[in-house]
């Protein structure tokens, strides 16, 4: 027993000291480490966990996280996945925060190496994913066709709409088709917990702000101000930073500054709220602003996957599915262009970086930590001529 918490712990923490790039990337990294190497999980099983994600608020790729330790370890599998996925940029973030420069500038050659990495891995992980989720010419047209649209409705909303879209389409194309078992999702909690757990996101959601009036404390602000922007933001960790500017009294260089760090860590963009909380009271507000900001996931996620593995079985939703997962796929794919590739290719020296880490990662098979600390060390040498 204590070797599966163990081995969580060991997994989820390379990742978080590793995953860079942002949800798309993180996404190929959880594929790479958990279906591919551990084999924890199967592509189908991982596509209905991302799909399920990509509609629920809050960041996509912690709640895969915690699913995945849900799954692996029960409720405490999940705590564990996601102290681990997320503490290293935490603590890196608040220490950036209590030692904070007047410049704040994080631009170097060696985050550009981080940034042209997550090039290669979103990559890798949409051939990957193509092969069992979109292998024939429909589903590979439904990825296209999510792909082209994600990148002209580059928004929270029509991204869910083109997934639900996929899935209507799916439901119609594949209902006659026989299907295959839906692998199956083992959870050591069932629907009462999920119920519970759906009363009590909602509960707090509600009644957080109306008693913010009487209670004078910037421990209770935090906690309102992280709860809310957590239960509410569609879109990623990028949607978070307008919302927190207006919800949070600090200055725009602040912001900025924290957004550079945010950037420059592994993990998932909503530790931001370590450094904001630290800037704001200290290690006590840093904490609880990152439990604040991740809570909402946690009950998402504990509130629905209960019902989502009766549900996934049913025939019709296994056809949505097929269309869903192909969505998932050209998702992905749009987003190897915009942002991941726009954000970190800027030079030719800059593809030349993409093509090598791409080769040592999908031919020679290197480990992903292996291929980033490469794309650093490569990084920092092309920015320094």
């Amino acid at each position: 027993m204590k070797n599966k918490y163990l081995d969580i712990l060991k997994a989820s923490t390379k990742l978080g000291l590793t995953s860079f790039g942002g949800p798309a990337a993180h996404i190929g990294y959880f594929r790479d480490e958990y279906v591919e190497k551990r084999k924890w999980l199967d592509d189908k099983l991982y596509a209905d966990i991302v799909a399920l994600c990509q509609f629920l608020p809050g960041p996509a790729s912690s709640q895969v996280g915690i699913s995945i330790g849900l799954l692996r370890g029960g409720l405490l599998g999940g705590i564990i996945s996601w102290i681990g996925f997320t503490m290293p940029s935490v603590i890196i973030l608040m220490l950036f925060a209590a030692f904070i420069s007047s410049s704040g500038s994080f631009d170097s050659g060696w985050i550009q190496g981080l940034k042209i990495v997550a090039v290669a891995v979103v990559a890798h992980a949409i051939i990957g994913m193509q092969k069992s989720l979109a292998p024939d010419r429909i589903r590979i047209s439904i990825a296209i066709g999510c792909a082209i649209l994600t990148l002209l409705i580059p928004t929270a909303i029509g991204q869910i709409t083109i997934i639900l879209i996929a899935g209507i389409f799916g439901f119609f194309y594949y209902k006659n088709d026989a299907i295959e078992p839906a692998p199956e999702m083992k959870l050591s909690f069932g629907k009462k917990t999920g119920i519970i757990s759906w009363v009590l996101f909602f509960t707090l959601l509600t009644l957080l702000p109306l008693l913010k009036p009487f209670v004078q404390s910037v421990y209770y602000a935090i906690f309102d101000t992280y709860y809310r922007v957590g239960s509410i933001v569609f879109g990623g960790g990028h949607v978070v930073l307008p919302m927190l500017q207006r919800e949070v009294e600090l200055s725009a260089d602040m912001f900025l500054t924290g957004y550079g760090a945010a950037q420059a860590v592994p993990g998932p963009l909503f530790t931001i709220a370590g450094f904001l909380g630290q800037i704001t009271a200290g290690t006590g507000g840093a904490l609880l602003a990152v439990f604040a900001m991740f809570l909402p996931s946690f009950l998402l996620v504990i509130g629905t996957l209960p019902f989502w593995s009766i549900i996934r079985s049913k025939k019709g939703i296994q056809a949505a599915l097929k269309g869903v997962n192909a969505a998932v796929v050209g998702i992905l794919l749009a987003a190897l262009y915009d942002p991941v590739f726009t954000s970190a290719v800027n030079s030719t020296l800059d593809f030349v970086i993409v093509l090598i880490t791409f080769t040592l990662l999908v031919v020679y098979k290197l480990a992903p930590f292996k291929v980033v600390l490469i794309s650093i060390v490569l990084g920092a040498i092309v920015h320094s001529l």
